[in-house]
């Protein structure tokens, strides 16, 4: 089943490759935004809720429809399986790095 969840921009990573710092329930994890990139450029996704999906911010949300995503999503026990898949994606990347 493919998930797509909701997800805050709180900074830009590489405007020049359009990465961005994406938090998702508390996990942070770099995301391409160049979907969810208007004409303004990703500084101006800054504070925006994105719908991320495997590591690419897929289209803009509003608060109001993320919120709501994120609380269904947790009633259905389907976000803490993804955020494990994150976090255990990012204990990986950072092991990698590590070496």
């Amino acid at each position: 089943m493919c998930l797509g969840i909701p997800g805050q921009v709180v900074e830009i990573a590489d405007a020049d490759d359009m990465l961005g710092v994406v938090d998702v329930s508390g996990v942070r994890r770099k995301v391409n935004l160049a979907c969810a990139c208007g004409p303004d450029g990703p500084h101006a996704l800054i504070g925006e809720w994105v719908l991320v999906h495997v590591g690419f911010a897929m289209s803009r949300i509003d608060p109001d429809e993320a919120a709501a995503t994120l609380q269904a999503l947790h009633d259905l026990g389907e976000a803490m399986e993804e955020i494990d898949s994150i976090q255990r994606a990012n204990a990986m990347l950072e092991a990698e790095g590590a070496r």
